[in-house]
């Protein structure tokens, strides 16, 4: 009976996309061919020993495959507890975890025939990525990112352009991830001939939720195997940060079947969690409804009408989360809490005094949350937390909100 309950947390998503009442596709007539094409090319393949040999040899040799484990000596001793490892996928090519999905994707829309891409991006990490690999397979690409996070995150959104992509700042609602997310869909229903969207999040109708989770499971597999090399056990707890949910997917994923593994998901608490709606932590603060083609919890007003979420952080915010996570939720297999503004913004600092280490603000909620946990563990415990992202793009943000002065050396 034991092995029936565990098996139920990795066999989804069902047939018609769903994890229990999550996810499916909820999209418009004119995409419904597209999503069942690109479900059909997946599917093959997944089955395919050529295209994992090709997937292992660009995570290897392009990449930089496998990011280290990290043991932060100095974080564990200030914390007065649990040992912390880093799972440090900021050092991948690109800086971050995304580039892990989109790589898979790239694969795919090249057997698919097509040769536009399109993304949407908050913080650019996956805008980043997706004009990385279409410069190096040669492909047009588009990014849609809210005018908001263009302007808050500069570095990324110039490093786009020097990669040869189109960055559309989009002006709509809040100029936020949402936002940029909906005009990506709608030049999607407009070119559908020889356009592929590359999405960057476990979002998204099926089969989006389920694929990027497998291309981003990778973090999980190596943490498990590094795991069992360095301490010769599972991690007591693994840890991650969530925004639409990928790099905490891809984490959790490889260990939801070993029962005495803690999964702990860490959202956007923002100023906090109220009534004010100042944050973007969709499990803690909203409720299931319908966007981006799937059902999920989303932050929305009584009459359904979506609301516009607020994070210190580009990558997490959105007013929703990935479907799979929804299910995980509420069937009691993860847990998911929220940190501040003001948490991430010390956890960040700390992270940069103690481990030589910049971390995003994106993984700084994840690590605000470990200071919260760890010293009430004990020293044998050990905790695997996923450093999914560096911290060069924020350097100005959080410079501007520590009021220090960063200007042109003369």
């Amino acid at each position: 009976m034991n092995q029936t309950i565990m098996n139920s947390f990795t066999a989804g998503p069902d047939e018609n996309g769903c994890f229990g009442k999550f996810g499916g596709r909820f999209v418009s007539e004119t995409l419904m061919p597209l999503i069942l094409e690109l479900e059909a090319e997946y599917s093959r393949a997944k089955d395919d020993p050529g295209f994992w040999n090709q997937m292992d040899y660009l995570w290897k040799h392009y990449v930089g495959r496998p990011s280290p484990i990290y043991f932060a000596a100095r974080l564990t001793e200030r914390f007065g507890g649990a040992k912390i490892y880093l799972k440090r996928d900021e050092l991948n090519h690109t800086g971050a975890h995304k580039i892990n999905n989109v790589l898979g994707q790239i694969l795919l829309a090249m057997r698919m025939g097509k040769t536009r891409i399109i993304a949407e991006t908050g913080a650019g990490q996956h805008g980043v990525a997706t004009a990385t690999a279409c410069a190096k397979f040669g492909l047009k690409c588009v990014v849609y990112m809210g005018e908001h996070d263009v302007e808050r995150q500069a570095p990324n959104v110039f490093r786009m352009k020097l990669l040869g992509a189109e960055v559309v700042p989009v002006t709509s609602g809040r100029g936020t991830l949402k936002d940029a997310m909906n005009d990506a869909l709608r030049d999607w229903v407009t070119n559908v001939r020889d356009t592929f969207y590359c999405i960057g999040t476990v979002a998204g109708p099926h089969p989006y939720p389920a694929m990027v989770r497998d291309f981003q499971s990778i973090i999980g597999k190596e943490a498990k195997a590094q795991l069992a090399e360095i301490e010769g056990r599972l991690p007591d707890i693994v840890i991650a940060c969530i925004g639409g949910g990928s790099n905490a997917m891809g984490l959790f994923h490889p260990f939801l079947d070993d029962p005495e593994v803690r999964v702990i998901g860490v959202e956007a608490g923002g100023k906090g969690v109220d009534e004010r709606v100042e944050h973007c932590a969709s499990l803690t603060g909203g409720r299931p409804g319908v966007l981006h083609g799937n059902r999920t919890y989303l932050l929305q007003d009584d009459d359904g009408q979506i609301l516009e979420g607020y994070s210190i952080s580009a990558g997490l915010d959105y007013p929703g989360i990935g479907p799979e996570h929804s299910w995980l939720y509420e069937a009691g297999r993860a847990e998911y809490v929220s940190v501040t503004d003001d948490e991430a913004l010390d956890a960040f600092q700390l992270c940069c005094e103690l481990e030589g280490i910049i971390p995003a603000l994106e993984p700084s909620h994840a690590l605000a949350h470990v200071a919260k946990i760890a010293g009430d563990l004990p020293k044998d415990c050990i905790i695997c937390m996923n450093m999914c992202g560096r911290g060069d793009k924020d350097i100005f943000t959080v410079a501007k909100l520590l009021d220090v002065e960063v200007g042109d050396s003369e």
